[in-house]
């Protein structure tokens, strides 16, 4: 069985290879040929275009996250599944808590360093912070990342409002309210934290726009570990600079740097020169752990269509 493993993952071949063994081909490829026919048994690969899709000729396209908005599905051939693989989870749910954490702690305010001379001034001019306890906390998106982020904060106290597509009542020991994001709205303005998790798509554009943020109360926090298209650009930046949005932690971005272009910004707005802006480079998932899950789970896919197994975890089932 030939396996080729495309683009920004090719370096994790030979891991996908000692959990195949022998038997299994795993070629790394930095990018698809340019032209003709793409053949192989399974493809794994972040980002497949419309040319792309339309050459390709296999069984698995896998993708080794759980984001397939780069994924062409519409363009590929009859008989194409396509599979994503999650596992990220517990990384984000802990950058989240921690993001939340910082903003109620504030810790930024004290000296790096509390020698003889910062002792003094930093003790006589300490402040009062933040519990994240008691505080309430809206994750728009309740899914796997949704629900490891309300485990801990419920763990800490704090009142979890799972927003959903539907907003139907699910497990009490998650979340103390689910409500539908049509009526987003109506609880912002009891919100300190906004957690986006929810996937980019059609309807969740720009789903956080200048109305949203301006309910949100003043000095609350949002964090966005989904896609930054979900949060208005230029809404997000004018709430920021104005301050009218308290903090945010954004670990996903607008601009992403590419090879053989020129350097960008992360934003189309200056985003990164705000003081109330923890900008993160998409690190929020990368442990040496999620590579494991991860990998596992793909290598088991695999081996699931090479015995003529049901696959796991289908996005995209072959027309």
């Amino acid at each position: 069985m030939h396996i080729q493993i495309v683009g920004l993952h090719a370096p994790n071949a030979p891991r996908l290879r000692a959990l195949l063994g022998p038997g299994f081909e795993v070629e790394a490829l930095q990018a698809f040929a340019g032209s003709g026919a793409i053949r192989s048994d399974v493809v794994i690969s972040n980002s497949i275009g419309a040319d792309e899709a339309a050459r390709l000729h296999c069984r698995l396209v896998h993708v080794p996250g759980a984001g397939s908005e780069q994924i062409a599905c519409p363009s590929l051939p009859a008989g194409t599944t396509v599979c994503n693989v999650h596992g990220h989870e517990v990384p984000i749910a802990e950058f989240t808590l921690h993001a939340i954490l910082e903003h109620c702690l504030q810790l930024w305010q004290y000296p790096a360093r509390l020698d003889a001379p910062a002792w003094a001034q930093a003790y006589a001019s300490r402040q009062q912070h933040e519990e994240a306890h008691g505080k309430t906390l809206a994750i728009v998106g309740f899914g796997h990342i949704g629900q490891e982020i309300a485990r801990r904060a419920r763990a800490f106290g704090m009142h979890v409002i799972a927003v959903t597509r539907s907003g139907r009542q699910g497990a009490a020991e998650l979340a103390d309210e689910f409500v539908p994001v049509s009526t987003l709205d109506d609880v912002l303005a009891r919100v300190r934290c906004l957690v986006i998790c929810c996937p980019l798509d059609d309807t969740t554009r720009g789903l956080i726009g200048a109305r949203q943020l301006g309910l949100l109360p003043a000095q609350s926090l949002l964090v966005n570990v989904a896609r930054a298209e979900v949060v208005d650009e230029q809404a997000l930046y004018e709430a920021l600079r104005s301050g009218q949005l308290g903090r945010a932690v954004l670990d996903v971005w607008y601009q992403y740097p590419k090879k053989g272009q020129p350097p960008v910004n992360p934003s189309r707005w200056p985003l990164h020169e705000l003081p109330n802006v923890r900008a993160t480079p998409h690190i929020s998932a990368m442990t040496p752990a999620l590579l494991d899950r991860r990998y596992r789970f793909m290598a088991e896919n695999i081996l699931r269509l090479k015995q003529g197994q049901p696959l796991l975890n289908v996005i995209y089932p072959a027309p």
